[in-house]
């Protein structure tokens, strides 16, 4: 939903992969209530464009002549050993003014002028705006709500300009990159190589005279599948193993290939003139010209004429902006029913579904998404995408000895409606898919099936995790925070017994979390750019007889399969993490589908968190809010009647109380909250710890020198810092123990204040102290895997402040979270058999 500019936000990377922010958001929003749905207003393009940086400074809070003490969260806020409901409900608000402007009118994709595309995502997924609130008058601050920054990116993946081969002369010439921008070739690497495998094992077929080949073996595909005369496996069999690697009985000299720009070179002049010329004619903001030449490359104008709803593929444009777009450049020969309109919006579907953590959607859930954007024949528009080769379609059978759950009632209902008998129809849904994340997780299957196949059973003394590592290529890990010593202590016996191990953290700061043992430790990002851990081979692969991947249910699954992909034929693989957390910032559930597919040992940790914090956290992993006797002020409850109340106190706590009363400074001291949105949303509440912990102009962007900030260089990962310095290259950050220049043309885009984090974004980190808040308008985000996840992240102490009432404890008995469409699991399953238990 957009809103008026303000506080700059983090946008994706040039490639255009979807920020952090966006998916989180997309994923929240299945629980946001009702009012803010797809249809949601946009703002004009001219408000969007003229940003240029913060809004004035609030007024100072006014609570200065409050007695100290009396904020104090012990004293103040009555018994601080139980986690109670809160004293009084939250009193009935309307809904938040401010938070939406007026239809941007006409067709044109307004909302979006390359100043914050992520609105339009905000609008679709109805979760990151709660509604109801007032203004937080309680404190006397002027808290206005900023852009929101969850964009889905500049451009698309597939954009970036491939790096050409180099000499050794020209590699030490070229340009340092950053660790996330070769990651990001990469991954780009990783695709190629995969999308090269399959064409090499599946041929041509011819189809009919209009289609060959795979196009018109999809459109077969589900036409058979869904009249019930073949089942998905006479059209897509399951993925073969990736071809061996052959160990060489000695390790081979290893080299570290140079980075590889990551970014690709900015749109030529020409291209971008051409574009806007299109834009003006069809109605849409000029400021887009340089986003969709990015996307859609040099003959981005001819592409727009000859279908104007391409424009979807631009981050943030939505599909009634787009036909608008169409309109204007085509009159009456455009349609709701036009084929280049179907297949768009079935794309766009798919796209929107990736945010949310799907790698597919069902068939009839893509074909109710075309139905509510007024195409006439959802049916025939699926078929038209599917034989255009713009999505892929995938059914998964089910093995006839183990039926699934709930197959005996399907069954019966099957016979009343005289359906084939068992085994001659379809047995699981229809999918419906993008090839980036079919072939991510077809190749992440293979790999896995490869390290499992060809890794030495072994004899190995110690601990239960140990043994399973010997005598396994893949194990699993599950516990809370304390357990992560049990995979650490393993790869230190592994050094002993010479093997050469690596540990990986999802975050920079879970390295620091493992003490002296993070010095050995690297980032997922780090290992996949060749910044740290070994080096790679001549065919690309880790000089690594183990690798422990802490934190794993941060894995997305393009990122899982290009680091399954580098290791070794014979590597052991240890996965190990928490499964009650919130899942992966990207599409796929890696963790979660290993742990249901059961093709590996699974080894549960008894090691508990220690303190009152850990056996709170451990109880809501089992759906229970317990009240937890806490002498030490441990866990602090403070309630709240409103929003505007909620950030008076979130101020009060992290600038006062909480380094008074616990001795926890304001620095070290994290607020984490539902959304971006609403009057006690990340925006509000940055607004107003900023005004009161370091006021300033914002003269550099929205930013000045001492600001705590979210910097989100590659989609999926935070990382907190402090704003040092500007020049005229751009902000530089202290972000941990390294130095960060963020160019200054991305300042608007890569950042935004951090005193305030989604539990999305804090996933992976700790902090000595956290504050969660919980306004009631913001009850309808809350899960168990949000409670477990935002209250998880103290490590000595925690403040609530608390006013959802009863939606709290209801939250953690029964919100789970809700479900991703993976195929994953079927694929592993297919590849390798359930061991003996």
């Amino acid at each position: 939903m957009t809103e008026p500019s303000g506080e700059t936000a983090p946008e994706a990377p040039e490639d255009g992969a979807p920020t952090d922010d966006v998916r989180e958001d997309a994923r929240e929003g299945a629980a946001e209530p009702a009012g803010q749905g797809p249809g949601a207003a946009e703002e004009p393009a001219a408000a969007e464009a003229s940003a240029a940086g913060e809004p004035a400074a609030a007024e100072e809070p006014t609570a200065t002549g409050e007695s100290a003490e009396a904020e104090e969260p012990a004293e103040a806020e009555g018994p601080s050993t139980a986690v109670p409901a809160a004293e009084e409900s939250a009193s009935a608000e309307g809904p938040a003014s401010g938070e939406e402007s007026p239809a941007a009118g006409g067709a044109a994709p307004a909302a979006e002028t390359g100043a914050d595309p992520a609105d339009a995502g905000d609008t679709a997924d109805p979760a990151d705006e709660p509604t109801g609130g007032r203004a937080p008058e309680a404190s006397g601050e002027d808290v206005g709500d900023d852009p929101d920054r969850e964009s889905a990116g500049a451009g698309g993946d597939d954009t970036a300009v491939a790096a050409g081969e180099a000499g050794a002369a020209a590699a030490a010439d070229a340009p340092e990159l950053t660790d996330a921008q070769a990651e990001l070739a990469a991954q780009r690497e990783l695709r190629a190589r995969i999308e090269a495998r399959k064409a090499d094992k599946e041929g041509t077929l011819a189809s009919g005279a209009k289609l060959s080949g795979t196009a018109a073996d999809l459109l077969a595909a589900v036409r058979a599948v869904e009249g019930g005369t073949a089942s998905g496996s006479t059209f897509y069999e399951a993925p073969e193993p990736a071809p061996r690697r052959t160990a060489p009985e000695a390790a081979p000299a290893m080299t570290v290939r140079p980075p590889v720009p990551a970014q690709a070179s900015a749109p030529a002049p020409g291209t971008t003139a051409a574009v806007r010329e299109v834009l003006a004619k069809g109605g849409a903001p000029e400021a887009l010209a340089e986003q969709v030449a990015a996307v859609l490359g040099e003959s981005a104008a001819q592409v727009l004429l000859d279908d104007p709803w391409q424009l979807l593929a631009v981050p943030g444009v939505r599909p009634e902006q787009a036909d608008g777009f169409a309109r204007a450049l085509l009159g009456a020969a455009c349609g709701p029913d036009d084929p280049r309109r179907t297949v768009a919006l079935t794309v766009w579907l798919l796209e929107r579904a990736a945010l949310q953590g799907h790698t597919a959607l069902e068939i009839d859930t893509v074909r109710a998404g075309l139905t509510g954007h007024a195409v006439p024949d959802p049916g025939s528009a699926v078929e038209e995408a599917v034989s255009a080769g713009a999505v892929l379609v995938f059914q998964e059978e089910e093995t006839a000895e183990e039926p699934a759950e709930g197959n005996v009632e399907d069954t019966e209902d099957a016979e009343d409606d005289e359906a084939p008998a068992a085994g001659e129809g379809p047995a699981s849904p229809v999918l419906l898919g993008l090839d980036r994340y079919a072939l991510a997780e077809e190749s992440l299957a293979d790999g896995l099936a490869r390290l499992v196949r060809t890794a030495t059973a072994d004899t190995w003394e110690g601990s239960e995790l140990e043994r399973a590592a010997g005598a396994h290529g893949l194990v699993l890990h599950t516990g809370g925070e304390a357990s992560r010593a049990e995979p650490v202590a393993l790869a230190a016996a592994a050094r002993g017994r010479g093997l050469r191990t690596l540990v990986v953290v999802h975050a920079d700061a879970g390295r620091h979390a493992l003490g002296p043992a993070g010095a050995d430790a690297v980032t997922v990002a780090a290992l996949l750019s060749g910044a740290a851990g070994p080096g790679r081979d001549e065919e690309g692969a880790f000089a690594l007889d183990l690798l422990v991947v802490l934190d794993a249910p941060q894995l997305d699954v393009e990122t899982a399969a290009m680091l399954v992909e580098s290791l070794p034929d014979g590597c052991r693989l240890v996965l190990g993490g928490d499964p009650g957390v919130l899942g992966a910032p990207g599409a796929g559930q890696v963790f979660g589908d290993l742990l249901a597919a059961r093709v590996c040992p699974r080894i549960a940790s008894r090691l508990p968190d220690p303190g009152p914090l850990g056996e709170l956290v451990s109880g809501i992993g089992a759906g229970e809010l317990n009240q937890v006797e806490a002498p030490g002020k441990e866990i602090v409850i403070v309630p709240v009647r409103d929003a505007g109340e909620a950030v008076h106190r979130t101020v009060q706590l992290v600038a006062d109380s909480v380094p008074r009363a616990i001795g926890v400074p304001a620095e070290q001291t994290q607020v984490i909250t539902v959304g971006h949105g609403g009057s006690a949303g990340t925006r509000a509440l940055n607004t107003a710890l900023k005004q009161r912990l370091n006021p300033g102009p914002g003269r550099f962007g929205g930013f000045d020198p001492g600001d705590r900030v979210a910097y989100a260089e590659v989609p999926g990962r935070t990382a907190t810092g402090t704003v040092l310095s500007a020049d005229a290259e751009g902000l530089r950050l202290r972000c941990g123990d390294a130095e960060v220049l963020v160019p200054k043309e991305r300042v608007e885009t890569a950042l935004r204040h951090g005193w305030a984090l989604t539990a999305h974004q804090a996933a992976g980190m700790r902090w000595p102290a956290v504050v969660v808040v919980l306004p009631g308008d913001a009850a309808g985000g809350l899960s168990r895997p949000w409670v477990y996840t935002a209250f998880g992240r103290a490590e000595r102490h925690l403040s609530v402040v608390h006013g959802v009432d009863q939606a709290l404890p209801r939250a953690v008995a029964e919100g789970t979270a809700p479900e991703r469409t993976t195929r994953l699991r079927p694929l592993l399953e297919a590849l390798l058999a359930v061991p003996e238990e």
